[in-house]
């Protein structure tokens, strides 16, 4: 039964992100907002909102390694699949705001990450609440360029053809959807973590971390193929920010979170791909076929030794 439950989690959780971005989405267009700032933000945040959902509500019931891990584990699937995988698909040029601002931005908050874990192995409630507040700069920073970039932009006629009703439903159907599939993840993992004697840090790097960010692999993917470029990689790089800033930060505000050994290992796995993207996109200005092989296989490679270690 456990695993039924498993599952009816993920597809609440995939499910919930889905409408909640539809109606994000729907509502950033009527605003007329570029779509490099929809996938930085209202596709990032929703795309996100899995991983909130799971870490949160781990960190509540004092699961911190699953609260913890899972970040790690996503944002280094985010880096290296959801990047690798739109790349190998279709490789595509990267926006100078994100080279610029939004990767730097996420190496920074990884450091700071780092640094907060290794001074005294774990995040401290204060420390939870300073990123919050590099969460609402950022947000700051984000919706200042976004007035700059604003362009008049025709309506399209499906979208005024969507009645207010049915965008609220689908945003606040889709968060709720969320939240209770965050609760069926995180009980059932844990479950079948005792059963088969996993520790709960190698559920959280691999089944929950896949399972949550299923949402940004398709999201991109589709943008990605529909020439959305920015899009796909800023709802990559976005929801990397997102989930160390705002997932952390309130997962730690309400509750400190000890972390392992195991955890800074992957932390520093977690510098790597995010100085490794930044590389890939400063060296060519884009993400090429042979660089998504090689962050897939990357992937590959962690996966193993998580699991072997």
């Amino acid at each position: 039964m456990v695993y039924l439950y498993l599952v009816l989690g993920f597809v609440l959780l995939i499910k919930g992100a889905d409408f909640f971005v539809e109606g994000s989405s729907f509502v950033a267009r009527k605003l007329k907002v570029p779509s490099t700032v929809i996938g930085l933000t209202i596709v990032a945040l929703g795309t996100s909102a899995p991983e909130a959902a799971v870490s949160i509500t781990a960190g509540i019931t004092g699961n911190n390694d699953i609260a913890l891990s899972n970040v790690i584990g996503s944002n280094v699937f985010n880096i290296l699949m959801v990047i690798g995988v739109c790349a190998l698909l279709m490789p595509f040029p990267a926006e100078l705001a994100i080279l610029k601002r939004d990767l730097p931005i996420n190496v920074a908050a990884t450091l700071v990450l780092l640094f907060f874990v290794i001074g005294n192995r774990k995040i401290d409630q204060y420390e939870g609440f300073l990123l919050l507040l590099g969460l609402v700069i950022y947000l700051v920073v984000i919706v200042r360029s976004a007035l700059k970039e604003r362009t008049e932009q025709k309506e399209e006629k499906e979208i005024l053809q969507v009645p207010i009703w049915k965008t609220v439903i689908y945003i606040f159907g889709g968060i709720l959807a969320i939240i209770y599939g965050g609760d069926l993840v995180v009980d059932s993992a844990s479950e079948i973590a005792v059963t088969f004697g996993m520790s709960q840090t190698l559920v959280g790097l691999t089944i929950v971390a896949v399972g949550t960010s299923l949402p940004e692999l398709v999201t991109s993917i589709v943008a990605s193929r529909k020439g959305e470029s920015g899009m796909a990689l800023g709802n990559a790089v976005g929801s990397c920010i997102f989930n160390i800033l705002f997932i952390l930060g309130m997962s730690a505000s309400l509750s400190p979170i000890t972390a392992k050994v195991m955890n800074i290992i992957d932390l520093i796995v977690m510098l790597f791909v995010a100085v490794l993207i930044l590389f890939f996109v400063f060296t060519g200005k884009k993400v090429t076929r042979a660089e998504g092989i090689f962050c897939v296989a990357c992937y590959s490679i962690y996966i193993i030794y998580a699991a072997i270690r």
